[in-house]
């Protein structure tokens, strides 16, 4: 008996070490998020991590998504925010976005560093997307960034 309770612990252990692995997929959110860069808008589509445990693991453990994808940070308030790369396989720009929904700053992150990714401005959003992109579809410090979200907040300090 003891031997099939070990057996029983050691599979329980296996299996949440695999699913705590898995990337976390959040639903792609009906509207585009789009980046005033160019003259048409660049658009994404994005998964909304706004939930707490949703934002702790972001990103982690994905290994590709297409180049039009991102997932958008939803915080509660503007402050300095600090990110991390742990368990995450994929180079990613992370834009930092104020409540105004202005990019305030852009920094890369290195796939599986702990070093924090923490720009000195307050965002109350950051998204991060494939390293990259953002260079490619010319958004840069200033870019206005729009999605119902990110307006909702912008059109109360507007």
């Amino acid at each position: 008996m003891r031997y099939i309770l070990h057996l029983v612990a050691i599979f329980t252990l296996l299996t949440a070490s695999a699913q705590a692995q898995e990337p976390m997929r959040l639903p792609v959110h009906p509207d585009p998020l789009v980046a005033e860069a160019a003259d048409d808008g660049k658009a994404f589509s994005i998964e909304i991590a706004r939930e707490p445990a949703e934002r702790a693991r972001g990103l982690m453990f994905r290994r590709d998504m297409p180049d039009d994808r991102g997932m958008l940070f939803f915080f509660d308030d503007s402050r300095r925010r600090s990110f991390w790369m742990q368990n995450t396989p994929m180079p990613l720009d992370l834009l930092f976005i104020g409540e105004d929904g202005m990019v305030r700053a852009i920094e890369q992150g290195e796939p599986f560093s702990t070093d924090a990714i923490a720009p000195p401005v307050e965002a109350q959003f950051v998204l991060e997307l494939k390293a990259g992109t953002a260079q490619k579809s010319g958004i840069e410090v200033g870019t206005r960034l729009r999605h119902p979200l990110i307006d909702a907040v912008a059109g109360a300090t507007d």
